[in-house]
Parts: C-alpha cells; structure tokens; sequence
C-alpha cells in the first residue's frame, strides 16, 4: 500500500491557498475535497494537487505532513514553483 502527503491549491482573488493533508489514496481524497466532503477548510472550492510524496507508513506520512504544515517557507518554495510551471 503506501501513504502520500499532499498540497492541494485553489486561487481566490488572484491569491494561491494550499492545505496539506495525507492519505492512502490520492485521487479519492481530491474527489473528497472537491464534493464538499474533505477537510471543513476545503470545503466549496475547486482544488489540484501541486505536490504529492509517497512513504510506506503512515507514521511517516504524519510526520511529513506536520513538518510541511509548519514550515512555511517549503510550502511558500512548492507555491512558487507551481506559479513558475503554470505560466
């Protein structure tokens, strides 16, 4: 199986806003989040997937996932990058 770590983006307003989240299937959780069923804060907005890492158990995948929610200059660095790739 596996666990991915995720960055998923909508723009309001012309600004980028990403959460970040785990999970053992990334395409249902997008679903989720897409359909109003996904994290409260995710709710009624149209999100993609920016950046994803796979790991082999969830223990390592929670770790990732709170290290990125707290360091705001790596997801400050994967925004900047997705800006780049979409001109």
């Amino acid at each position: 199986m596996g666990y991915f770590v995720y960055i998923i983006s909508t723009s309001r307003k012309s600004k980028l806003i990403t959460y970040v989240g785990y999970t053992n299937n990334l395409k249902k959780r997008l679903s989720l989040h897409n359909n109003g069923k996904g994290a409260k804060f995710t709710r009624g907005r149209q999100w993609k997937i920016i950046y994803s890492e796979k790991y082999d158990t969830k223990s390592e995948a929670i770790s990732r996932e709170y290290y990125i929610k707290k360091n705001r200059k790596f997801r400050n660095f994967i925004k900047e990058r997705y800006r780049w790739k979409k001109r």
